[in-house]
């Protein structure tokens, strides 16, 4: 999508704030016995609020309304009746579509306790992010971003 007006910006800057708000209410309420279906749920309630439609269900027809993918899962897990459990790494992916405009956010969260390994993994990928986020441009070649990026010290280049 290419934003070629004030209306189009005013618009992907409304449904963008509706998918965040979405993703921080459902990693308030992250918790240990909780099923990955129930978190789903609680997406799926802020996203009616503001009449927004997960993009995965209109787009896919995804039998969930967000993607929720533990530990060992890549991407794109299908909400179910998996438990989340403490220690485990879960990410949370949030796209909707309002008025023909989409937004798209997501992020991992540990869930406490957390161990160290876990949490390293979690503050090394963070940093790598920050920091390719600091040197990607539009048109630059991949190779030369990750060399920028191994110049930087004690950074991590996952």
């Amino acid at each position: 999508m290419t934003i070629d007006n004030e209306e189009d910006l005013k618009k992907l800057k409304i449904i963008s704030r509706i998918v965040y708000e979405t993703l921080m209410i459902m990693r308030k309420h992250l918790k240990p016995g909780m099923s990955t279906l129930a978190l789903d749920e609680i997406g799926r309630k802020n996203l009616d609020k503001y009449g927004a439609k997960s993009a995965p269900k209109v787009t896919y027809d995804f039998p969930g309304y967000t993607c929720i993918s533990i530990n060992e899962e890549a991407a794109h897990g299908i909400p179910s009746l998996r438990i989340i459990r403490p220690g485990d790494v879960v990410n949370i992916d949030v796209s909707a579509e309002l008025d023909g405009y989409f937004g798209d956010t997501g992020g991992t969260f540990p869930v406490p306790p957390v161990e160290p390994r876990i949490e390293y993994l979690c503050q090394s990928t963070r940093a790598a992010l920050k920091n390719a986020m600091k040197v990607a441009r539009a048109g630059a070649k991949i190779t030369k971003l990750a060399s920028q990026l191994r110049r930087r010290r004690n950074v991590p280049v996952l």
